[in-house]
């Protein structure tokens, strides 16, 4: 597991580091996604999350959820075209658990990918987000977890 900055980064998991999410193919073909402890971190402590009903069709690039936190609302961008296939209703009911632990009960949706060999060719590999990720907190500015 890649830590930067005290920010942890699981290596089985796949990155958009731009938009601060992560991905895990299950062996059912459906992927799931959620929020990076980074992005949780700069949000703060969660008090809602909306995300897109089962059954949506979400666009590359585009909101899959709404996030909202005591200093900060905004999207959960998606990195590729998809449709929502579950969402994770004991993270709606309990925003905090992705505070807690955004890479197990925090996971935010399951999603049936439109092409996930050719979204896979655009995220970052658990194994190398290190250098990404340091880069990215360098040039935002974030100082860290923890």
């Amino acid at each position: 597991m890649a830590t930067v900055r005290g920010c942890s980064f699981p290596d089985e998991l796949y990155y958009d580091v731009p938009n601060n999410m992560w991905y895990r193919e299950d062996a059912d073909g459906t992927v799931v996604t959620g929020m990076t402890q980074v992005a949780v971190a700069m949000a703060g402590q969660l008090v809602a999350v909306t995300p897109k009903k089962a059954g949506k069709e979400v666009q590359a690039g585009k909101s899959c959820a709404t996030i909202e936190s005591g200093k900060w609302v905004g999207p959960a961008k998606i990195a590729f075209d998809a449709e929502v296939a579950a969402v994770n209703d004991a993270l709606v009911a309990d925003p905090k658990m992705a505070n807690n632990d955004p890479y197990n009960t925090g996971w935010l949706l399951r999603v049936k990918p439109g092409d996930w060999a050719g979204a896979k060719a655009h995220l970052t590999p658990g194994s190398q987000v290190a250098g990404p990720y340091e880069a990215k907190m360098a040039s935002d500015g974030f100082a860290g977890c923890g």
